[in-house]
This record gives structure tokens, C-alpha cells and sequence, in this order.
């Protein structure tokens, strides 16, 4: 047995293909480049769904579903309002998330149909949550969804009460399609095991959040915008290295389980890290992560994953870092349903065994005064 089930084949899937050797990423068959490149949210939320590409009438009939969808139920804004504003938004997530399945009529229903509509709710509402706690928590008035705008430009309307320029709404679509699935990472692994005991569907993402929150899993993003911030300055960036280096500290963003290569999602999270690093006067923070990518490799082989430069891609952005992980969500709920569903078409309760470690079998049990 392998620690973490390294390598060990969990189940069946067509969702996505991944091969680490390679490089290679595809969602249904199409190569993420040919996604990220070509294709927008709405059309690769249609592929995850249906597995296949839409055509202009279906794009227009799931988009529109998409939009439609925005709106969360008032009583899960009023339960928002009442969590303390200190609130972690991965915690807030986890919790609104769960409780929209009270005030979906459709909840228990398991039939295909109705579990299709509710991962198309669940998408759309998702950014809702996301950007209506950030208002809340700074005493900002929520902003009603725009039904005109894209999933990722709505994103950012409700976020900034701005509408995006288009080079910001593409980069927001990009990172979105991007992060929308990855194979039976953490929290599509833990979303699946729910959904394989027939329970709901909010509740299966709810486990995917769950996961994802874990610093190991979603939260590295973070983590990475956190150092680049402690460091300042390129100026600076060798010496804190080697220290990290020197203390045996792992540095955020490196590293895959799978990829023995480069990450492809990194390959482009890193053009648009200096793209709009050059367009918004704010390079540096591509520049610093750049030469730390040259270190790491240098010393540990070890390339940049995907949380490496969507950390700066964001915060040049202006996304508030501990939005990073959330929005991470916004896309990959997309994947987590997509997989909910693919569960549920052909049911198995996940039940792996575990190999025993602890004492030999057969002890003996001894009053408690004789211990």
C-alpha cells in the first residue's frame, strides 16, 4: 500500500484525463491549452456536464441556466449576516453551501434530472456566496447578479461593484477554466465518497470544500501570496530562499502529486501573471515569483503548480487573498458536480479497506485495577 493512495487507480472516469509525465490536462478529451485558448467557463461547465462541446443553441440555453441561477435564497443571506465578520470565506462557504439545500425544494430528489439542475444552482450560486460575503463582512450593501454579464465578469461586478475591462474578464475566465477540475484530487475524491453513499448533492460538495480549505489542497495559493508579501521586494527574494532552503521550510505553489513535469494550468497562470502585471504598473510581484521559480528548480527539481501564480495573477487583480481558495471553488464546483453526477449514474459505495498497523490481534482484556 502506498501512503496517501499515491498512484493507486481509486475508479473510473471520463471526465478527465491527466498525465504527469507529459504534462498533459483534458477535460473530456480536449487538452486544457485548446480550453484555456479557445473556449470560456460556461462552454467548459456545458462539457464537464454533457461531455461533449455545445453547439451555439446549447451554449445559449446553459449560459442562460447559468445566469438564471444566480440569486441565493434570502434566509442564507440572513444566516451569512449573523456569522461573526472574522469568519475565515472557506469557512462561510462551507457553511452557506450546505444550507442552500434547506431552501431547495428539489434537495432529496436523486433523480438525474433534478441532480443536473442543482449542480447548474450550485455553479451559479457559488460566486454568489463568494463575493456576497466579502460585501457583508465589510459592511457593503450586496449587489443583485447581472444576468448580461458572464460568469466570470458578474464575478467580478458583484466583487467590486465594477464592471471588468475585457483583458480582466478574459483572465477571470481563463483562471476559471483552468481550476475546473483536476481528476480525483482531494476534494473531488472526498465529494465523490458523499455522493457514493446516495447522500445529496449539497451535501457531496460540501465535503469538496471541505477538502479543499486544507492548506496541502486549495489553500496554497494563499500561502504563496503570504510570502511573496513577507518578502517585499526581488531584492530580497534570494536571501529568504536560501533561508526557507536552510530551515527545510517546503515553499507554497511547488510540487505536484501528480505532475512530474510542469503543471499545464502553471503555463498559462504564469503568462497572465505578467500580463497583467505589465498592464497594471504592479510586474514586480511576477518578477519576484519568477526568480523564486528559478531557485526552487535549481535546487529541489521541482516546478511551480498551479497555486504558484494564480496567487500574483489575483492579487494584481485586486481579489482579497483569502478570496483566493473561494474562488478556486467558484470554478471547481463546475467539476465537483460533474463528478457528483457521473457518481450517481453508476453507484458503488466507496469503501477502501486499510492495512492494520497496530497491536497483534487476540489481547486479552483485563479488569481496570489490574492494568
Amino acid at each position: 500500500m502506498k501512503a496517501g493512495l499515491e498512484d493507486v487507480v481509486a475508479g473510473e472516469s471520463s471526465i478527465c484525463y491527466i498525465d504527469g509525465d507529459k504534462g498533459i490536462l483534458s477535460y473530456r478529451g480536449y487538452n486544457i491549452h485548446e480550453l484555456a485558448t479557445n473556449s470560456t467557463f460556461e462552454e467548459t461547465c456545458h462539457l464537464l456536464w454533457f461531455g461533449k462541446l455545445p453547439n451555439r443553441a446549447q451554449l445559449a440555453d446553459t449560459s442562460k441556466k447559468l445566469a438564471d441561477s444566480r440569486n441565493i435564497p434570502d434566509g442564507v443571506v440572513q444566516l451569512m449576516k449573523a456569522l461573526p465578520k472574522k469568519a475565515l470565506p472557506m469557512e462561510v462557504l462551507r457553511t452557506s453551501t450546505s444550507a442552500l439545500s434547506m431552501y431547495d425544494p428539489e434537495a432529496e430528489d436523486m433523480s438525474a434530472e433534478a441532480n443536473l439542475r442543482k449542480a447548474i444552482r450550485l455553479t451559479a450560486q457559488t460566486a454568489t456566496l463568494v463575493t456576497a460575503w466579502d460585501r457583508i463582512r465589510n459592511g457593503k450593501e450586496l449587489l443583485a447578479p447581472r444576468a448580461d454579464l458572464g460568469h466570470a465578469a458578474n464575478f467580478y461586478y458583484m466583487l467590486t461593484g465594477n464592471l471588468p475591462d475585457e483583458s480582466v474578464a478574459r483572465a477571470l475566465d481563463i483562471a476559471l477554466i483552468l481550476h475546473a477540475d483536476h481528476e480525483l484530487n482531494a476534494s473531488t475524491f472526498a465529494s465523490r465518497v458523499t455522493a457514493a453513499t446516495l447522500s445529496d448533492i449539497y451535501s457531496a460538495v460540501t465535503s469538496g470544500i471541505g477538502a479543499l480549505k486544507g492548506p496541502l489542497h486549495g489553500g496554497a495559493n494563499e500561502s504563496t501570496m503570504r510570502m511573496l508579501l513577507e518578502i517585499g521586494d526581488i531584492s530580497n527574494v534570494d536571501a529568504h530562499v536560501q533561508k526557507l532552503f536552510a530551515n527545510k521550510v517546503k515553499i507554497a505553489g511547488f510540487g505536484h502529486r501528480v505532475y512530474h513535469t510542469e503543471d499545464p494550468r502553471a503555463t498559462h497562470l504564469r503568462r497572465m501573471s505578467k500580463e497583467a502585471g505589465e498592464r497594471t504598473g504592479q510586474r514586480k510581484w511576477y518578477d519576484m515569483s519568477e526568480r523564486i521559480e528559478t531557485l526552487v528548480k535549481a535546487e529541489k527539481k521541482l516546478n511551480p503548480n498551479v497555486d504558484f501564480y494564480s496567487a500574483s495573477t489575483y492579487y494584481i487583480g485586486g481579489m482579497p487573498i483569502d478570496l483566493f481558495t473561494p474562488f478556486f471553488a467558484v470554478s471547481r464546483m463546475s467539476g465537483w458536480t460533474a463528478h457528483i453526477l457521473e457518481q450517481y449514474s453508476n453507484n458503488r459505495l466507496i469503501r477502501p479497506r486499510a492495512e492494520y498497523m497496530g497491536p497483534a490481534v487476540g489481547l486479552k482484556w483485563a479488569p481496570i485495577d489490574q492494568r
